[in-house]
C-alpha cells in the first residue's frame, strides 16, 4: 500500500516509516498540513495516517479538507497522543475510520491498516471482477463486454482495471501517470488524455453499457456508473468539461 503520513516529529515519523516498509508498504512522510494536503490532492495514496497536533493546523482540519475536496473514501487512521473519549468521537465524526493512541504498537497498527485495506478494496485479490456487463479477468488480463473479449493493449488493460477498481473516485492525471504508467508525477504529457479518449471508444462506455468516463476540468477523470449518484463537491475545480462524458 501507498501510505501518506502526517507527523511533525521526525523521529516518530522515521520509526513508523521503517515499521511499514518492513511489511512492504511505501510510506511518504509530511511534517505539515500544507505539504500533506498538497501531496494528497495531486498524488495517489491508499491510506492516510494523521497526527492531531501539528504546527500549521490540526489533524481534524486536514481530515475535513480531505473529505471535502477528494471525491473518494480513502481510509484515514488517527495516530495521536490525544486519547480522551471526546477526541476519539470528534475524529470519527469528522470522517476518520480508526483511531490509535501513541506510542504506536507495531502489531496493532499493522493489523488495523490491513483490516481497512480489506474493507475498502474488497476486489483487489479476486481473479474475476464483474462490473455490470464488463468482466475483468486479472490473471488472464482479459476484459469482456457482454461476453465478448475486447481488443486492448497491455496499458489499456491496466488503465481500465485501475478505473473500475476506483470508480466514483476523482483520478488526477498525476495519479494515473504514477500508478498506471509508473512515471514521476511532474512529467508534462498528454499520454493520459490520449488513452482516455481511445478507451471510451474501445470499452463502449455509454449509457447502454452502464458506465462513462467523466472529464473533470483541469483535474482528471472519474469513472461513473450511469444513474448512480456521485457525492462530489461542487467546487470551481470540479466542473465537468463540455463535450466529454
Amino acid at each position: 500500500m501507498r501510505i501518506a503520513l502526517l507527523e511533525d516529529e521526525h523521529e516518530q515519523a522515521q520509526h513508523i516509516q521503517a515499521m511499514l516498509a518492513e511489511r512492504g508498504h511505501q510510506c511518504d512522510h509530511f511534517p505539515s498540513g500544507q505539504s500533506f494536503l498538497s501531496a494528497v490532492l495531486h498524488r495517489s495514496f491508499d491510506l492516510l495516517i494523521l497526527d492531531w497536533q501539528i504546527p500549521d493546523t490540526s489533524g481534524i482540519e486536514v481530515l475535513e479538507q480531505v473529505r471535502a475536496h477528494l471525491n473518494w473514501q480513502i481510509p484515514v487512521v488517527f495516530l495521536t497522543q490525544r486519547d480522551s473519549e471526546t477526541d476519539i468521537v470528534q475524529a470519527l465524526d469528522a470522517g476518520a475510520d480508526d483511531y490509535l493512541s501513541k506510542p504506536a504498537r507495531e502489531a496493532e497498527l499493522l493489523a488495523r491498516i490491513n483490516a481497512l485495506a480489506r474493507r475498502t478494496n474488497p476486489d483487489t485479490e479476486k481473479e474475476v471482477l464483474n462490473y455490470g456487463p464488463f468482466q475483468i479477468n486479472t490473471q488472464q488480463r482479459v476484459i469482456q463486454l457482454h461476453g465478448q473479449a475486447l481488443t486492448l493493449t497491455d496499458k489499456d488493460f491496466d488503465l481500465t482495471l485501475f478505473l473500475f477498481q476506483n470508480q466514483g473516485r476523482l483520478l488526477t492525471r498525476e495519479m494515473l501517470l504514477e500508478r498506471v504508467w509508473g512515471m514521476a508525477n511532474d512529467i508534462n504529457t498528454r499520454t493520459v488524455d490520449t488513452h482516455m479518449s481511445r478507451l471510451r471508444r474501445r470499452l463502449g462506455l455509454n449509457p447502454e453499457n452502464g458506465f462513462r468516463i467523466k472529464t473533470i476540468y483541469q483535474r482528471g477523470y472519474r469513472l461513473e456508473a450511469m444513474g448512480a449518484t456521485v457525492n462530489a463537491p461542487n467546487t470551481d475545480t470540479e466542473n465537468t468539461a463540455t463535450g466529454q462524458g
